[in-house]
């Protein structure tokens, strides 16, 4: 039973294909990041943000493979569209909007941690994530890796 439902699920090319652009772009991120920084950074593997996006590449080679597969007049194709609509406003939009306020959180309290005398203030936690979200550039090139892969899968 187990072994048939993975057998199907392997079968599922739309899938398949978002997971490979998903994944890969996410390698991508991990290596420009040790080649920029000189160190390997397992949140830039594992973590959102950076470029490029790996949300936009797997939303994008989604469309492009239920286009291939189904055609653009399918149910496929169209909820893959509406599903990369959402993604990347909330990557490029929500999220990014998200980082900068986490930024400026932190800002706020350690400015108040060095300034105050209320033992209080010492309690306050900073540390929010700020890389959450997309600049619309890494949005653009993500949606450029994921259009070349999913061409690519597709032929």
């Amino acid at each position: 039973m187990v072994a048939e439902l993975i057998q199907e699920l392997l079968q599922n090319k739309i899938l398949l294909t978002a997971a490979i652009a998903g994944f890969s772009a996410q390698f991508i991120k991990a290596v420009l990041y040790a080649f920029i920084y000189h160190e390997w950074s397992w949140e830039r593997m594992f973590g959102a943000g950076g470029m490029p996006s790996s949300h936009a590449a797997t939303v994008i080679a989604s469309d492009v493979t239920a286009a291939a597969c189904y055609g653009l007049s399918s149910f496929e194709f169209g909820i893959t569209m509406i599903l990369t609509f959402v993604v990347l406003h909330d990557a490029s939009g929500v999220r990014l909007e998200t980082g900068r306020q986490s930024a400026a959180l932190n800002h706020i309290i350690e400015v108040i941690k060095d300034m105050s005398t209320d033992p209080r203030s010492q309690n306050l936690e900073s540390g929010f994530k700020e890389l959450v979200g997309h600049t619309p550039l890494q949005v653009v090139i993500g949606s450029l890796y994921g259009l070349a892969l999913g061409i690519l899968l597709n032929i």
